[in-house]
């Protein structure tokens, strides 16, 4: 199977035309009419779904990440307009207006759909189409894994969302009124249990990047225990078929990131970026780094992340709380997080040192400021062009899940060697007993910056109690606040759809509180 090649294709007509509609497609640009001829362009569709899948690694950072108590964000008061948006994501002062501008990342609830209407398109054309069996069912498997993959995205940050399980053909099939969250969670399901079969188990690595029974069965786990009526039995088997596959830890935590080891053998999914001048890289330690007058201090390469909106530095930047949370001695501290010490003016860093947060002391007369070091790679090349691909699900996380799972069911015994496997590759001692908060506080340092904390708490049920407590923590530390923030209630556990959705599609209703 070939490595996944991320380009984008303009191949999607999704509604078909009338003969007096002024059709008039470039040369360079391709019809759905046209496409799916062969088994290469139902690939080169397929390899166009599986872009949106950097849209949701992107608008985690702001929508899950820095949601959660993991970090938060660097005030910057030179510009207080383009990035209001994220900020207030942050706060929990977001509305159903401030998070659906294109630039800022609540452009989430498109991303999904439109990973989902090119999946749609694909598996609407494939039974039609001369391919062999086999090759049918490779692209039916990938496809139906991506459309469940955008489908739990929406569920977990919206509710209950419109299912679009065809392609869109005409206007009045383009506009739905919205599902259940459980009516999504089954069709979640019963597209990961169709999909199984069909995809392969990874044998070597590094990985082709695209879907495998690995990633489905982690994807049905999620599913599994975030919806309304859990089904612990189910992820259970999932999960546990995972650890019979070829994955393995990693010797060393960070390793894991290193764009050397791409899709090893702890990585069951990781979002696919590749540095250079075609467009496919990534820029995450950009953003991450604070905002400074020499990012060759930190990056070795001199760029310009001093300014406003999201393309700047000082966004998802570890909490002090986050910090003093690890075990001394975790390994995964100092592998994750750096500070960056200096002279402060105007909220832009001039950078003296970098440092470990482990035992750090601030020296007096500086600025410090805390940053995500897992996606630090120099040397570099080009600002803002990274070859860090984004893990979405790991080995790790999959002992963690299965811990948390048989926690729930009451099988704490057998939940101890997952748990206690995980903790021994970060250099921390075996702990006696599994429970729910020894595990979710590894899950928390194991997968930290990796956006899965946000919705790890409202699965745990302490997201409402364990973020109001952020607030007063921030607030203390950062005047600015304003007293309407973190006012987290249950309303707030899922985000507004959009405003543009609602007035396009008479058939939607608001989400409660928005």
């Amino acid at each position: 199977m070939k490595k996944i090649s991320y380009i984008l294709l303009a191949v999607m007509g999704l509604v078909s035309c009338k003969k007096d509609f002024l059709d008039l497609v470039p040369q360079t640009t391709l019809s759905s009419a046209t496409f799916f001829k062969n088994t290469a362009e139902f690939n080169q569709a397929l390899t166009g779904a599986y872009t949106n899948l950097r849209g949701v690694a992107f608008t985690g950072i702001y929508m899950d990440e820095m949601r959660s108590d993991n970090t938060f964000f660097t005030i910057y008061s030179a510009d207080r307009g383009t990035s209001t948006s994220a900020e207030a994501m942050a706060e929990f002062i977001d509305n159903n207006i401030s998070s659906q501008e294109p630039n800022n990342p609540g452009n989430r609830y498109g991303n999904d759909y439109s990973g989902i209407a090119t999946v749609n398109t694909v598996l609407s054309r494939l039974p039609k189409s001369s391919l062999t069996q086999a090759d049918k069912d490779q692209v039916s498997g990938e496809a139906l894994f991506l459309r469940a993959f955008y489908y739990y995205d929406l569920v977990q940050h919206y509710g209950g969302v419109p299912l679009q399980l065809t392609e869109v053909t005409d206007v009045a099939g383009a506009f739905l009124p919205r599902s259940s969250a459980d009516e999504v969670y089954a069709q979640i399901i019963n597209d990961l249990n169709t999909a199984i079969p069909l995809l392969p188990i990874p044998k070597t690595f590094p990985q082709s990047g695209r879907a495998t029974q690995g990633s489905a069965k982690m994807l049905l786990a999620y599913a599994c225990m975030s919806k309304t009526t859990k089904d612990y039995a189910k992820a259970e088997a999932a999960l546990t078929d995972i650890t019979k596959m070829n994955y393995a830890l990693l010797a060393k935590y960070a390793d894991v990131f290193d764009p050397v080891n791409k899709n090893s053998s702890e990585s069951i999914f990781e979002v696919q970026y590749k540095a250079g001048n075609d467009g496919q890289q990534s820029d995450f330690i950009w953003r991450f780094i604070p905002k400074t007058t020499n990012s060759e201090a930190i990056l070795g390469l001199h760029g310009t992340n001093a300014r406003g909106g999201l393309a700047s530095g000082g966004w998802n930047v570890p909490t002090k709380e986050l910090v003093d949370s690890y075990e001394s001695g975790d390994l995964r501290l100092p592998a994750s997080i750096a500070v960056a010490e200096g002279t402060v003016a105007n909220e832009v860093l001039t950078t003296t040192a970098v440092k470990s947060p482990v035992n750090y002391t601030p020296t007096p007369g500086l600025g410090y400021y805390y940053f995500i070091k897992k996606y630090l790679h120099p040397p570099y090349q080009v600002e803002y062009n990274t070859d860090d691909n984004w893990p979405v699900y790991r080995y790790s996380g999959a002992l963690l899940l299965l811990a948390e799972c048989l926690v729930d069911e009451g099988k704490a015994g057998e939940a101890l060697p997952y748990l206690n496997q995980v903790r021994a590759r970060a250099g921390l001692p075996a702990v006696a007993v599994a429970n729910k908060l020894n595990v979710s506080n590894e899950m928390r340092h194991e997968l930290a910056f990796e956006n899965h904390r946000w919705t790890d708490l409202i699965r745990y049920g302490t997201a409402i109690d364990v973020l109001n407590a952020k607030g007063v923590t921030e607030k203390a530390l950062n005047p600015w606040l304003l007293p309407i923030t973190f006012n987290v209630t249950a309303d707030r556990l899922i985000y507004a759809i959009p405003f543009r959705e609602i007035q396009i599609n008479s058939k939607l209703t608001q989400n409660p509180g928005y």
